[in-house]
């Protein structure tokens, strides 16, 4: 311990003897620095948060795209926030155009404001725009100018392209209107010289096939009329025309023999609808028909006279006459299906090109007929979302943390610069005083003498000073403080001086 104490007391003996030269080293190193630290920039930063959303008062799935290219609209934003269009507004509404006298100069210095702001995306839509000048208030001036530009151009630049997308639209839809009126003339014309009255729709083999589906059910409909109408006959056939039981004088027939008349009727008209001997309905008709033929055999007879209209006759004739209309009905219609298809048959063999001409012609129609509904839909959409936007905002752009006024500079940090100087001129001081005497040749005490020479050292005489050399020491340690203490008090001023532009600035 004794022997580290020695060496740390010879070491500092060594630096306070040549303690001039450590400060000058001190003075030199600490001048330079402060002189380059000085001529550093100042870089303001002035921050701001924005919220940026598209809007739609549209509901969800009207507007086509609109949603589901949101994410990419949000992205937009990042770019035109900081395009070169923009940035040129920016010098030219800020301080930056006092010192631009040319277009050129404001290029170049919209050039600079591409790296001097950043825009970050802290969440989906919200983001954070850090513009860096050399005063508070440009930097400040810089982060709301880009702001209100931004607003500005988003809603013309909207408007503007939906009236351009209008005009486009209109142009596109009057074009293909008169080639779908062409397309519609061509296929009526065909379909009157060829098709006819042929049921279905599509080509000359869809509809021949249609016609000939709708024969085969003609003639399934023909067959079961034709069955019903040949029942119908031969329940007519054992159907008498008419019933007995009027009086020579007149009188009507009896109530009981009225009663059987009607309940023949009844079950005739029946079974002309098509019930069957176990319908409820004509079960029911029986049982009744029995009983009116027994009060008919207990009720006295009258004279003789003519005989009445059958009800039953009647009603079956009637039924007759519609099975017969229906039949004819359906032979003309089964007819005039075979008449079109032989004409058609005969038109095809004579021109085998009018399938291939109606296949053509069919295919213009709909592809034309497509693309002309799609623009109409898009047309509607746009002009839709048109109105929308001349009524609200399209993109909800709001400014959650308006831009700050910075009060102090973000670089460089010239109090940390300023000390760090002054300690590394200080440490450099002592170590050239320091490197020097390692330098020169000297014995600082005679245990040192003792041992580069090895030779015993008898004794050592202290140094003895006059009242003259005591007292020029004393001038030079006052001189040596105060070199000390100007270095200090310079490391003050020169922050105080920081300190005032600071405050200046903000």
């Amino acid at each position: 311990m004794t022997g580290l104490y020695e060496e740390v007391r010879i070491a500092v003996h060594a630096v306070w003897t040549r303690r001039w030269l450590a400060l000058a080293v001190a003075w030199a190193i600490c001048l330079l620095g402060w002189l380059a630290v000085s001529q550093i920039p100042s870089r303001y930063e002035s921050r701001a948060r924005v919220f940026v959303q598209m809007r739609s008062v549209l509901p969800a799935g009207s507007e086509a795209g609109a949603m589901g290219d949101q994410q990419r609209d949000i992205d937009t934003v990042r770019q035109t926030l900081t395009s070169s269009v923009n940035l040129e507004k920016v010098v030219r509404g800020t301080d930056l155009a006092k010192t631009a006298s040319s277009d050129r100069e404001v290029a170049d210095r919209a050039a600079g404001l591409q790296n001097a702001i950043k825009i970050t995306a802290q969440q989906d839509n919200l983001f954070e725009i850090v513009s860096t000048a050399a005063t508070p208030k440009l930097a400040s001036s810089i982060t709301q100018k880009l702001i209100d530009i931004f607003v500005e151009t988003n809603l013309s630049d909207d408007r503007a392209q939906s009236t351009q997308a209008l005009q486009f639209l209109d142009g596109q839809l009057q074009s293909l209107g008169a080639k779908l009126q062409d397309a519609e003339a061509k296929r009526a014309d065909f379909q009157n010289r060829y098709l006819g009255s042929l049921p279905g729709s599509g080509s000359v083999a869809d509809r021949m096939g249609a016609a000939r589906a709708q024969m085969s059910q003609v003639d399934g409909d023909l067959a079961a009329a034709s069955s019903s109408l040949a029942a119908l006959q031969g329940q007519l056939s054992g159907t008498p025309p008419t019933i007995a039981g009027a009086a020579a004088g007149g009188a009507g027939v009896g109530p009981a023999r009225a009663r059987l008349a009607a309940i023949q009727g009844q079950l005739a008209d029946a079974r002309g609808r098509g019930y069957t001997d176990n319908h409820p309905d004509v079960i029911a008709l029986k049982s009744q028909l029995a009983q009116a033929q027994a009060a008919v055999r207990s009720e006295p007879a009258g004279a003789a006279g003519a005989g009445v209209p059958n009800p039953a006759y009647l009603s079956l004739q009637s039924m007759l006459a519609d099975r017969q209309a229906n039949v004819a009905a359906l032979r003309m219609r089964k007819q005039q299906l075979q008449a079109d298809l032989d004409t058609l048959s005969a038109k095809l063999s004579e021109d085998p090109e009018v399938a291939a001409e109606q296949g053509e012609i069919e295919r213009n129609y709909t592809v034309l007929k497509d693309q002309y509904d799609r623009l109409l839909a898009q047309r509607e959409q746009v002009n839709l979302r048109s109105q929308a936007q001349s009524q609200t905002d399209a993109v909800k752009f709001s400014v959650i943390d308006p831009p700050t006024q910075p009060r102090t500079p973000a670089a460089p940090n010239r109090p940390l610069l300023l000390t760090g100087i002054l300690i590394v001129g200080i440490l450099g001081g002592i170590g050239s005083a320091f490197a020097m005497s390692k330098l020169q040749a000297t014995f600082p005490t005679a245990q040192r003498l003792e041992k580069a020479s090895g030779m015993p050292v008898i004794g050592s005489i202290g140094e003895m000073l006059t009242r003259h050399q005591a007292e020029l020491r004393q001038r030079q340690l006052k001189l040596f403080i105060g070199g000390a203490g100007a270095l200090a008090i310079g490391y003050v001023a020169l922050l105080g001086v920081e300190m005032l532009q600071r405050g200046l600035a903000a």
